[in-house]
């Protein structure tokens, strides 16, 4: 009886040594992935600054208004004024069924549920 303890004890701490082993490399494996992701998004942060920089650098007033001149014959780009945009009252809106209904609402029956004119308890005294 006392081999079969020993025995299945032997067998129960050569499953949790391989059961560590294999849980050791596996979180290894893991903070090494997360490593590599967390360099993958510092240089993509990175691009991404540096992209950021070019398209504020090319997209400066000055340059864009000196292109649409050079280039005024090929685009016909003209600068925007007041008078491109309508006014609001120019617009029209559809009519729609919400619009031409008008909602009627029977109140008899009807219960206050405001604290309008109902005096606290204690708060006058």
């Amino acid at each position: 009886m006392r081999t079969i303890v020993y025995l299945l004890t032997a067998i129960c701490v050569i499953g949790s040594a391989f059961w560590a082993y294999h849980e050791n490399y596996q979180t290894q494996e893991a903070y090494g992935n997360s490593r590599k992701l967390q360099g993958e998004i510092g240089e993509a942060r990175a691009r991404l600054a540096i992209l950021r920089a070019e398209w504020a650098y090319q997209n400066r007033p000055d340059r864009l208004h000196e292109l649409a001149e050079l280039n005024f014959e090929k685009i016909g780009l003209l600068p925007l004024s007041p008078e491109h945009f309508g006014a609001i009252d120019e617009v029209n809106y559809p009519v729609t069924v919400e619009d031409e209904l008008e909602l009627e609402f029977d109140l008899d029956g009807s219960v206050e549920v405001s604290s309008d004119g109902i005096e606290q308890n204690g708060a006058d005294q």
